[in-house]
């Protein structure tokens, strides 16, 4: 399916929407240049999920946890990365084989480890379409 949004609060109303509908055991991969709001649809869907707390991007941690919703979110950031080996000592398994839903950004660095159930998410950018364009690719 192709979106398209025309600002920050529509691409945030998207992102509510599929994480309405997130089931247990998904696994999105999010993928878009810097700056194309990436963040701002995680934490739509965050927020579809029930969570109240603040949804940032986890840039530092590779994984941040969210318990407060009607499933489990979890939200990586594999962007800084240095080994994959450091996906196995955060227990990914647990988190994209489990009972939430798991939201991975950057998730080409670590492809070999997706799983072929993901479901992916492309945010682009079109200028000449509108500095808040953004065409949003799911599936």
């Amino acid at each position: 399916m192709i979106y398209e949004t025309n600002s920050a609060e529509e691409t945030f109303e998207l992102g509510r929407k599929l994480g309405e509908q997130a089931l247990a055991g998904q696994v999105y991969t999010l993928s878009g240049d810097l700056g194309t709001g990436k963040t701002v649809f995680t934490q739509g869907f965050a927020k579809g999920l029930g969570i109240e707390e603040a949804v940032n991007s986890p840039t530092f941690t590779i994984v941040q946890i969210y318990d407060g919703g009607r499933l489990p979110f979890y939200h990586f950031d594999v962007y800084r990365i240095g080994d994959i080996e450091e996906m196995e000592e955060i227990g990914y398994e647990d988190c994209f084989y489990g009972q939430g839903v798991s939201m991975v950004e950057w998730a080409e660095l670590i492809q070999e480890l997706i799983p072929e159930h993901a479901i992916p998410v492309l945010i682009e950018k079109d200028l000449e379409k509108g500095f808040d364009y953004r065409k949003i690719t799911v599936g």
